[in-house]
């Protein structure tokens, strides 16, 4: 097989696994739960469903489209895009680390932004994913992207009232978004539960 087809039916392959996502295809399986190793069981996230990193939105401020040249995200090989790739393989430290490659090379991009919050929401390094947030809401100011992902890291934080809070900004922002509505689930999930998302 040549290379060119076998990259089509990889692309092909990924873009039927990413339909349904967050944005433009990232939620993906929602939600899995499964006993903890202790005696508390916890809801297990999939790492590409809720709290997710963006594709790009033309239409959001500080947010790049890919495919055009010269944006960031254009080049498979770019931080942006590799902070995406290892982020969608539950790889968060070096989607870390390109995310933060990207911010520092473009720090007025949201999305970059945005993927670097998300990668320190799974590492639980939530003081500095709170700080990529507020560069990302000063970037693009309150967008459902962001809202519904704050959400989330309150969800993984176990803080339900601000949780519901930033779900409830997302929601009157995008009524009826399947994104906003499988956070507000694992958010009532969580609270009726008392258990902790890991």
């Amino acid at each position: 097989m040549s290379v060119s087809a076998s990259r089509v039916l990889i692309a092909s392959a990924c873009l039927v696994w990413l339909a349904g996502c967050e944005t433009s295809g990232k939620l993906g399986e929602l939600l899995t739960h499964k006993p903890n190793e202790a005696s508390t069981a916890v809801v297990e996230v999939d790492p590409a469903s809720t709290g997710t990193v963006p594709d790009s939105q033309p239409e959001m401020p500080g947010m790049r489209a890919t495919g055009q040249p010269g944006l960031l995200g254009s080049d498979p090989n770019d931080d942006l895009t590799l902070g995406k790739r290892h982020f969608r393989a539950a790889d968060f430290g070096t989607a870390e680390k390109h995310f933060r490659r990207a911010v520092e090379q473009h720090p007025r991009d949201a999305e970059a932004w945005l993927g670097l919050a998300a990668a320190y929401d799974r590492l639980k390094r939530f003081d500095l994913a709170d700080r990529a947030y507020e560069q990302a809401l000063a970037i693009s100011g309150p967008r459902v992207e962001i809202l519904n992902n704050q959400g989330f890291s309150m969800i993984l934080r176990g803080d339900y009232k601000r949780a519901r809070e930033k779900l409830l900004a997302a929601r009157a922002a995008a009524p009826g978004n399947p994104h906003v509505k499988a956070n507000f689930d694992l958010l009532e999930d969580s609270t009726r539960r008392g258990k902790a998302v890991q």
